[in-house]
């Protein structure tokens, strides 16, 4: 029994030393790794120190510690000035991620619609009137700009007279005669009929007003004719004649 008893104790004390030898090793191993790092970081070091070294020798001469002195003053000055931009620009990234899906459908919305217009011709329609002031910008020159410049006004005031209704009314008058004018001209027309003609009250009131515009156009201001009377007794002397 008392073999028995040694042995069991001689196995638990080898159990022990098996657990303490294993533990040994792995503060052995993590020793190396440790003096491992410890050496790699050591030539890491001395390289980006080498390299700081380095680049820094290109900015010596516009650097000095006490502008890095005066930075880090100003950033802990404006640490909450900071917080809040960042607070801010948290703001606007959840505003711009909200506003992603609206983004869409307006984007969506503008295609439909330039292609509903393209559809429609007004691409064309502005291409065209591109030509249309290329055209003008090439055919007129300076001087003939200035000149409409100074003259706007009494084309305007033209254009503004030739819209009211009452000269709308003649001009649609003269072409609707224009395009239901039918007049043979006979080959032969001899002094006689021409004087018979002249004799007509119509031609001789188409005669007066040709007259009167004649006037009116080579004197605007001036005072026109009233020959409505005499045309009148012209007209009545002819047919009792006739």
């Amino acid at each position: 029994m008392e073999t028995k008893a040694v042995t069991n104790q001689i196995a638990e004390i080898n159990q022990k030393l098996d657990v303490i030898t294993a533990y040994i090793q792995e503060q052995q191993r993590r020793q190396r790794e440790k003096e491992e790092l410890k050496h790699d970081l050591i030539h890491i070091g001395k390289d980006v120190f080498q390299a700081a070294v380095t680049e820094l020798e290109e900015v010596a001469p516009y650097f000095d510690t006490q502008d890095l002195l005066h930075l880090l003053k100003t950033l802990l000055r404006n640490v909450r000035n900071l917080n809040r931009l960042l607070d801010q620009m948290e703001s606007v990234a959840d505003f711009v991620e909200d506003a992603k899906p609206l983004s869409k459908e307006a984007f969506a919305e503008l295609l439909h619609k330039l292609d509903k217009l393209d559809r429609k011709g007004y691409f064309d329609f502005m291409k065209e009137t591109a030509k249309i002031i290329d055209t003008i910008v090439t055919s007129f020159s300076v001087e003939d700009v200035r000149l409409l410049r100074e003259n706007i006004t009494s084309i305007l005031l033209t254009i503004k007279s030739m819209t009211q209704p009452e000269m709308l009314s003649t001009m649609d008058n003269a072409l609707g005669f224009y395009r239901n004018m039918d007049i043979v001209v006979e080959s032969d027309v001899s002094f006689r009929q021409i004087l018979r003609e002249l004799r007509k009250p119509e031609v001789k009131r188409g005669i007066v007003f040709l007259l009167e515009f004649i006037k009116s156009m080579a004197n605007p201001n001036g005072s026109t004719t009233k020959l409505k009377a005499k045309d009148e007794e012209s007209a009545q002397e002819t047919e009792g004649k006739g």
